[in-house]
């Protein structure tokens, strides 16, 4: 056998061999591949401040400076991968407007950054509040221009925003008027905000004159100065508010409202099911505003499976167009509202005794919990004086860990941030079955990795935010 030969017989051997060892694999040992972050046109350098028409991706574990109002034009798409930092310096009220695609795919191992770097978080009960940068409003927001097709934030920290423009950079933001976190005004435009947290604003972080909304599974904190809702949402807008933590807000957690609604625009139309708020509405003084959800000025919609912790007020229903303590008030939609199955645990009897709050028209349902018969004079009119000591520090829906009642030294203003307060459900609480699942969400945008919700999270047997399946709120 000549040299050659022995060459050739040794190769295919060997190849033999390879392929032998190759086919003999188990799936056990097959080599598993993540799954690239996705992208969108080029890479944006870290090396250059954001500010003017940008476009792209901004890269996985980078950090980004923000030095200008930062513009997505129409057609474009700006993508934010996992871990990303956008710093703001607290020195100009910059914001991302957005005239096409805005998308911040943030994981849970690696959540992106929306923040001033500078800022220190004053998370002390008592703290002086005029001194709080949550509230000084140290960049400007996400804001969908009438264009936009796309506002997607998944995992990812909203931090110090919600600041005053010298100059509007979008046409429904007035000069000098107040930024919101995220904001939109086209009726058409998908905006989800899952699975983050959004710390601090001047005023709403959140108001919408138009768009189709999926809110879900969010921590707010200390949202609005002295007045400000987690959601604040104006005439042209649907969608959902579920599952969601707001604690400490200046007035309510959810809010809806037709005002301002345009031609071709839909009637305003939400579902907030779900969430759990917190010691909410102090911060705004004004008698009748304030506390937990509340439907006005033609809104439509329902709520149901609400867990209510200490708030100013119960859920608030504008009934009969009325004037409150010389404020007038619009009527909401109250034939296409529904609601039922909702909690409320006061510590004092200046909150039992608004759990339905004076002067408006909610209706008690069977359902609800502390039980209406329970606290309610016989022949109780909508909207009239009662006295609701009978449920005061009753029903305690036993938190893992946050004090009911809160200690009398403190003041339920303070609680305004959740630190290390964790408001899941221990296995004995009230809470646990007591939700419906008779109603269905509204289905607006679309469930997709990128361009859409991930999971447009269906109503819990449970009440609140933290259903004992594990299915709501991960924070």
């Amino acid at each position: 056998m000549n040299h050659q030969i022995r060459l050739g017989l040794a190769a295919m051997t060997v190849a033999a061999g390879l392929m032998a060892g190759l086919s003999g694999c188990s799936k056990s040992e097959d080599v598993q591949v993540s799954a690239p972050f996705f992208k969108a046109g080029v890479a944006i350098s870290t090396k250059t401040p954001l500010s003017g028409v940008v476009k792209g991706t901004l890269l996985a574990d980078s950090t980004y400076r923000v030095t200008g109002d930062v513009f997505i034009n129409e057609g474009d798409t700006l993508v934010v991968q996992p871990g990303a930092k956008v710093y703001f310096d607290g020195k100009g009220v910059w914001s991302f407007i957005v005239k096409g695609s805005f998308l911040s795919l943030g994981t849970q191992e690696k959540p992106i950054y929306f923040t001033v770097p500078t800022a220190t978080k004053t998370d002390t009960p008592g703290a002086d509040v005029t001194k709080d940068p949550a509230y000084a409003g140290l960049w400007g927001g996400i804001l969908g221009e009438t264009t936009f097709k796309n506002i997607i934030i998944k995992w990812t920290h909203l931090e110090f925003g919600g600041g005053t423009v010298v100059t509007s950079p979008v046409s429904f933001i007035a000069n000098g008027g107040k930024a919101y976190v995220v904001s939109s005004a086209n009726s058409d435009g998908i905006v989800v905000l899952e699975d983050s947290w959004v710390y601090g604003s001047v005023d709403d972080p959140m108001r919408p004159f138009g768009g189709r909304y999926n809110v879900m599974r969010n921590t707010f904190e200390k949202c609005g100065f002295t007045g400000g809702e987690a959601w604040n949402v104006k005439g042209g807008t649907v969608g959902n508010f579920a599952y969601n933590l707001v604690i400490g807000s200046a007035t309510n957690g959810p809010k809806a409202s037709n005002n301002g609604q345009k031609p071709g625009q839909p009637q305003t139309n939400l579902m907030f099911y779900n969430n759990t708020i917190v010691h909410s509405g102090y911060r705004r003084s004004a008698d009748g505003r304030g506390g937990s959800i509340n439907f006005e000025e033609g809104a439509k919609g329902g709520y149901y499976n609400n867990l209510m912790v200490n708030d100013k007020y119960g859920p608030r229903i504008v009934g009969a167009t009325q004037s409150y303590a010389g404020n007038a008030l619009v009527v909401a939609d109250t034939a296409n509202i529904k609601y039922s199955n909702n909690y409320n645990y006061v510590d004092s009897l200046k909150m039992a005794n608004q759990i339905y709050p004076v002067l408006f028209t909610t209706k008690p349902q069977t359902s609800d919990i502390p039980a209406p018969a329970s606290f309610l004079p016989a022949g109780y009119k909508l909207g009239q004086v009662y006295d609701g000591s009978a449920v005061v520090q009753k029903n305690n829906p036993q938190f893992v860990n946050f004090p009911l009642p809160y200690v009398a030294t403190k003041k339920v203003s303070d609680v305004t941030y959740a630190g290390t307060w964790n408001f899941r459900l221990q296995s004995t609480s009230p809470a646990i079955g007591k939700g419906t699942t008779s109603f269905s969400p509204l289905i607006v945008v679309p469930v997709s990795p990128n361009f859409g919700s991930t999971e447009i999270t269906p109503p819990s047997t449970d009440i609140g935010a933290y259903p004992s399946n594990g299915k709501g709120n991960l924070h």
